[in-house]
């Protein structure tokens, strides 16, 4: 069955938290969701950036229900305080994993434990936050966690024996390797969800190749540069604004058909309306799931409320 993006669900009286919400394919999402209902949380490290975030959906969205919550995911204490503040909720139907660094440092970088920030960032800081708040999804019956994976799974592996990249890092072995990471993450949490008897459903996701430049202007949100516009939409045929980016999470939210374990992404690979369509080998890989799944509890300082 198709999916029009432009006639979504009714969302009222659902909550929904996104992660790194105030720019991006995050920000898209949270306006997209805010304009079909939902009461969306904007989990953001800048407070004043998720406020501008926050003023701009209720600028654009009449009625919308929106507020900021303080989130830096290569942070413990600020991680458990967020999830402190999503069991306090009455309830919480999606959270949306988006948080992440799109451009990592030439050099290597780390967070205050010790974990390469890449890393940290993607994939560690989201885990932390999951196992700790997972008790708020359980109560919600059919609730979702929606990864953000990338097309760049495709091009990039999980290093087991240096998964902090202390002997091999390059910035792009540090991103694409954390993608494949954190696919991995949400199709093994789906795994381990199913086999708990939960309801939670656990979905992957990419965006395909969204760029600033071909997504419409936003004082405070979105201000690429003349350069930018132009170098951008030279790549019209095949990129698209991250707008349309955000069509795929939102998707993975709202549609009742979306089921866990479901990967979704643009039509055309890397532009194009949401549609369910295969992810990697590795991604789905059991084994590799079980192989890093205690690296990832190690390495987040989390033990996951699951078998």
């Amino acid at each position: 069955m198709g999916w029009d993006v432009t006639a979504l669900p009714d969302a009222r009286g659902r909550t929904v938290v996104v992660t790194g919400a105030n720019a991006g394919v995050g920000y898209w999402t949270s306006e997209q969701l805010a304009r079909a209902g939902a009461h969306v949380v904007l989990a953001c490290r800048d407070p004043e950036r998720a406020e501008a975030a926050v003023s701009t959906i209720r600028r654009r969205v009449p009625r919308a229900t929106v507020e900021a919550m303080p989130l830096d995911v290569t942070d413990r204490r600020s991680i458990d305080a967020a999830a402190d503040a999503l069991l306090a909720q009455d309830r919480v139907d999606a959270l949306v994993l988006n948080a992440g660094i799109v451009h990592p440092p030439r050099e290597r970088r780390t967070d205050e434990e010790g974990n390469e920030l890449v890393l940290s960032t993607n994939v560690l800081g989201h885990f932390r936050l999951v196992a700790r708040a997972l008790p708020a999804l359980e109560r919600m019956p059919g609730s979702r966690i929606v990864t953000l994976g990338s097309l760049a799974s495709r091009l990039g592996r999980v290093r087991l024996d240096d998964l902090q990249l202390k002997d091999s890092y390059t910035s792009w072995r540090a991103y694409s390797g954390s993608k494949v990471a954190a696919q991995v993450f949400g199709f093994e949490l789906d795994r381990r969800l199913r086999a708990a008897g939960s309801t939670v459903q656990s979905v992957v996701v990419h965006p395909g190749y969204s760029t600033s430049g071909r997504t419409p202007g936003i004082r405070g949100v979105n201000q690429p540069s003349r350069a930018k516009r132009f170098v951008d939409n030279l790549q019209a045929a095949w990129t698209q604004g991250k707008d349309d980016g955000a069509h795929v999470p939102v998707r993975a939210v709202l549609d009742p058909a979306v089921a866990g374990g479901d990967y979704l992404g643009p039509a055309a690979w890397t532009k194009g309306a949401p549609v369910h369509t295969p992810a990697t080998r590795a991604s789905r890989s059991p084994r590799l799931g079980a192989a890093l799944w205690p690296l990832f509890e190690q390495a987040s300082g989390q033990p996951f409320p699951l078998p």
